[in-house]
């Protein structure tokens, strides 16, 4: 499930697909840093957790896996140390796909959605 590579042999990124939004973020460390395509910056959470990163799609979209890279070292105490992933028909229907303690690592995360339990 963890890692230090980026595991996208056969599939495509469809995060440009999606509505972007933010439960809460630093100045300078929001959407646009988390997006960049930079390992270098990141978004920084700010505030009472949880602390949620919100995909919308226009329709239905199959998710395969869930990507992402972390930074033990650079991100100091924001390093997420557990991600739950949650799908439905809008906000207010969501429901828990999978749940996952995160290593302490500098890495790529990748979480497999095709399996997971709550699907």
């Amino acid at each position: 499930m963890t890692g230090t590579e980026l595991d996208s042999k056969d599939k495509i990124e469809i995060g440009r697909r999606a509505i972007w939004s933010l439960s809460s973020a630093k100045f300078n460390h929001g959407i646009e840093m988390l997006r960049d395509n930079n390992l270098d910056t990141y978004w920084q959470s700010e505030g009472n957790q949880p602390h949620l990163v919100n995909m919308l799609f226009e329709k239905k979209t199959p998710v395969q896996q869930l990507s992402f890279y972390i930074d033990v070292k650079q991100d100091e105490s924001y390093t997420p140390q557990r991600v739950s992933v949650r799908a439905g028909t809008s906000y207010n229907d969501l429901k828990e796909l999978i749940s996952v303690d995160i290593d302490p690592i500098t890495g790529w995360v990748n979480i497999n959605l095709e399996d997971a339990p709550g699907r």
